[in-house]
């Protein structure tokens, strides 16, 4: 088989060809490195390429399900031992682990082979990948846009070909976002599903959790089959499926009661492109069998906003502390970006009793939106309220006010923080590409446990309109050379 067939095949795809021995763990390593090698001084979108230690891994890997395909790790929660691990900042640029997080653990265990630690926003904060410590990740669609974020690096990579899957994880929507920019599928689980211990049990009260961006469902369900499960002393527990996640993708749904928004009462303007996308998703359930009809909770108010800067910037706050102490530095505003900054300081001025306050938003929020869900399986939203941005724009060049940046974020992506307060499943799809040729995704939140749901109905729509061949074409010019 010629290297340039490889990028054709999902990642069980490539578990298959090498299992039947059409071709060999080293050969489909050998192409994704060469990929990287290619395409990575120009999307910007691995920080930490592991190529030696991939090909020294190789004849050592667990006898896992995914024995030997590639994989990218994004370089935040998620530690190697002996791997540098920065969380995009300038502060921790030398800091190496010396353990394995769990969830590191089990995808190893799985076989998979990681060749790289992709790029993302500092500290993961920001819709988009652009951190001053190394710099813009490029959008394959589009050089002058970005990626999204924080998993920006991941999804770059993917949507460019580099592996079929990698790793991102979702705090506000870091997994959703650059799933919607980069064309690619992108599920958060539900709170619990996947570990992430042992060093944190929870991160910013709950809303962050673990998984990848692939381009194919099935990919992602049998990804999540591997990793999922409470680690030891988790503080949530994950309803467990009745049957393995990429089992249930055999059978279809029945019949769903689909609620659809177009914006969700957020209080900003939408762009045509992402209601035109939710419009047509919509249509497509309808298709399908599915009813759907325009309703909507409160998605987004400007107390869900306040409880969200509580929490995001306390957490912060301590964070930096913690890391500047492993790091064997001094908390300094020279040591991490501006935006950053003034994240961690307004975390200082906030009380316990802010704190405990936020929280009872989230409860609050959790309860209506779970009310809501008691008469709809699934809403459908746009993932973001506008197509992918130029860089520049989320992560401002020139100085700004915070409030305006803020405000621009939140302009942004609207839709996909409620699930992170409330812990639901939730996935972006890519079924719909606007006039200048950029993905625009769509949004389906689930209930509490539920991503079986997800994943049935994400099978049905792959199927009725596929995607997979749907990507960026900047590797067809290494095999063109």
């Amino acid at each position: 088989m010629q290297e340039n067939e490889l990028i054709q095949y999902d990642a069980l795809g490539l578990v298959e060809l090498i299992q039947t021995r059409q071709v060999s763990a080293s050969e489909v390593l050998d192409a994704s490195i060469r990929r990287l090698g290619y395409l990575n001084p120009t999307l910007n979108c691995v920080i930490t390429p592991l190529m030696k230690q991939a090909r020294e891994n190789q004849e050592q890997l667990a006898t896992g399900r995914f024995r030997g395909v590639p994989f990218l790790m994004k370089d935040s929660i998620a530690m190697m031992q002996g791997v540098r691990w920065s969380i995009g900042s300038q502060m921790l640029k030398e800091f190496v682990p010396g353990l394995d997080t769990e969830v590191v653990r089990r995808l190893k265990s799985g076989g998979l082979n990681i060749i790289g630690k992709t790029n993302l926003s500092e500290f993961g904060l920001m819709p988009t990948t652009e951190p001053l410590a190394f710099g813009p990740t490029r959008n394959p669609w589009d050089l002058n846009v970005s990626a999204g974020g924080s998993s920006g690096g991941s999804a770059a990579a993917v949507a460019a070909g580099i592996v079929p899957w990698a790793h991102g994880n979702d705090g506000g929507g870091s997994i959703r976002i650059p799933a919607s920019c980069c064309g690619l599928f992108g599920l958060k689980p539900t709170r619990g599903r996947n570990p992430l211990g042992p060093i944190s049990g929870e991160i910013v009260g709950g809303f962050v959790v673990e998984h990848a961006l692939s381009r194919t469902v099935r990919d992602s369900a049998a990804l999540l089959d591997v990793t999922a499960g409470p680690d030891v002393g988790a503080p949530y527990y994950a309803p467990p499926p009745q049957q393995s996640f990429l089992q249930s993708i055999q059978q279809a749904p029945a019949p769903l009661k689909i609620a659809f928004s177009v914006d969700g009462s957020t209080g900003y303007p939408i762009h045509e492109d992402c209601w035109q996308a939710v419009l047509h998703a919509a249509k497509l359930c309808g298709s399908l069998g599915h009813h759907v009809e325009e309703a909507t909770p409160e998605l987004l108010s400007e107390s869900m906003k306040h409880a969200n800067m509580v929490l995001v910037s306390t957490e912060c706050a301590m964070a930096l502390e913690k890391l500047a102490l492993a790091a064997g530095t001094e908390v300094s505003s020279s040591l991490v970006e501006p935006i950053t900054w003034e994240v961690c300081q307004r975390g200082k001025t906030f009380s316990a009793t802010d704190y405990v306050e936020a929280r009872q938003i989230v409860n609050d929020v959790s309860r209506e939106i779970g009310q809501f869900f008691e008469q709809y399986d699934l809403l459908l939203t746009p993932t973001l309220a506008a197509p992918p941005q130029p860089l520049g724009v989320l992560q401002p060049i020139e100085e700004i006010a915070f409030e305006t940046w803020m405000e621009q974020v939140w302009s942004y992506m609207p839709f996909t923080v409620f699930c992170n307060f409330t812990g639901q499943p939730a996935m972006s799809m890519p079924l719909w590409w606007n006039d200048n040729q950029l993905p625009v995704g769509v949004q389906f939140a689930g209930r509490y446990g539920d991503e079986t749901t997800l994943f049935q109905l994400a099978t049905q729509l792959e199927a009725a309109q596929p995607w997979r061949s749907h990507y960026s074409s900047l590797w067809e010019r290494l095999y063109q050379q």
